[in-house]
């Protein structure tokens, strides 16, 4: 612990930063974590390690974390986050999130990756299929009704043979169910996930630095709406910046002129989404990880990603000359992302 007492110098090396120059407020929401951990203690740097983050993340050494970048799950039906309820999964950022605050360094940066709209099937909307114009078979309502009053007797089945439709034609026509599944299937929830992301990094003690748009390919293959609504399909995300208080560097050199110019200062960063996701559902360029390390750290810090995946963040760290821990759930991406990392050496 440091002591108001205490030389400024010596607590600034043994820390990393000055206490001192923090705010009384901050001082005291700092002190009880500023206790160094058994180095045997603390997850190793470099590697990857397989687990729960809400697990591993207080393993970390306290105030070691210079920039956390990651993309979470996204709650949209991938394989992978299939073990999540929506309240699971909001359990599972808001508590990552937080367990961020002891860890970061005292102006560092935690960087969110994830689309703004979030979607998933909710019970609670009502089964109302749409009327689809441009439908296959072209039987009408009123062809259904002229038949059925020709052939009082005969029952849907027989109906649908004569107009040579199915039954479900026939029901839908009549009643605008779909009865083999329109009707019994849940609805699309949208919902906008900014405001829940602010307000697990407030709760945490973070405060929201930035925000910036990745301009990516848009998902046909992933969509499902272009022909079936008036959705639009997904084609940028978000990057949210959080800053833990304390005292930041501002470094002009870690860019050139040209690139401040083209993406440094630039809120909205156009970058070709990943082509291939044959071994992982959901990989994101490594360009896009390399310009928030190279602008949010310094060589030799450390960063963080408590989702590690296929080892995008690793392999950015690496190439910029900036240590990692890796966190991953899954030990088939573990031994994915290191296999990365292999054949990139």
């Amino acid at each position: 612990m440091f002591s108001p007492d205490e030389d400024p110098t010596s607590i600034a090396n043994r820390y990393g930063f000055n206490p001192a120059r923090m705010p009384p407020h901050l001082r005291k929401q700092l002190q009880p974590i500023l206790t160094k951990a058994d180095a045997s203690e603390c997850l190793a740097l470099n590697a990857i390690h397989h687990g729960d983050a809400r697990e591993l993340l207080p393993k970390i050494a306290s105030n070691s974390i210079a920039l956390s970048v990651w993309s979470p799950p996204y709650f949209v039906g991938k394989a992978y986050e299939a073990y999540l309820s929506f309240s699971g999964w909001q359990s599972l950022l808001e508590s990552v999130i937080r367990l961020h605050f002891p860890i970061l360094k005292p102006g560092g940066f935690l960087v969110i990756n994830i689309a703004d709209i979030l979607c998933y099937k909710d019970p609670s909307i009502p089964k109302i299929m749409a009327d689809n114009v441009m439908r296959r078979c072209q039987i009408t309502k009123e062809q259904v009704l002229k038949a059925m009053a020709a052939h009082p007797k005969k029952n849907r089945y027989e109906i649908a043979k004569l107009l040579g439709c199915s039954e479900q034609t026939v029901d839908r026509r009549l009643n605008g169910n779909n009865i083999r599944g329109g009707k019994y299937q849940n609805q699309t929830r949208v919902k906008i996930v900014g405001g829940l992301i602010e307000e697990w990094g407030s709760k945490a003690g973070l405060f929201l630095y930035d925000r910036r748009a990745w301009v990516k390919d848009p998902c046909w293959a992933n969509s499902r709406w272009h022909s079936l609504s008036y959705r639009s399909v997904d084609e940028f995300e978000y990057l949210y910046v959080f800053w833990k208080p304390g005292v930041t560097t501002f470094n002009r050199n870690r860019l050139t002129q040209q690139e401040w110019r083209d993406w440094g200062s630039r809120a909205v960063w156009n970058i070709p989404s990943v082509r291939s996701n044959d071994d992982h559902e959901a990989k994101y360029p490594v360009e896009l990880v390399q310009r928030i390390v190279r602008l949010l750290s310094d060589k030799g810090e450390t960063i963080l990603d408590p989702f590690m995946g296929s080892g995008t963040t690793a392999l950015a760290s690496v190439k910029e000359k900036r240590n990692y821990i890796g966190i991953e759930l899954e030990r088939k991406y573990v031994k994915l992302a290191y296999k990365r990392l292999a054949d990139a050496d």
